[in-house]
């Protein structure tokens, strides 16, 4: 797979959470670190997610928010 983001990170799914139109995808990285995305419910279908899968997750940094403060 080539792509254009910088920031892929390779690990495994523990957990897929499937509503009505989106699911839930809980990735572990090497060191238990867990990066939750979600995606459409026909894409993770798509994908065959399910746990123990290898994956890796692929984000895109003008989609991630930062702040300093607790809310």
């Amino acid at each position: 797979m080539k792509v254009s983001a910088r920031n892929v990170l390779s690990g495994k799914v523990v957990e897929v959470t499937n509503g009505a139109v989106n699911s839930e995808v809980v990735i572990e990285l090497p060191g238990g670190t867990q990066v939750v995305s979600i995606i459409t419910k026909e894409s993770a279908e798509k994908l065959g997610l399910e746990k123990g899968k290898q994956v890796c997750a692929v984000i895109k940094a003008s989609s991630v928010m930062v702040a300093t403060e607790q809310f």
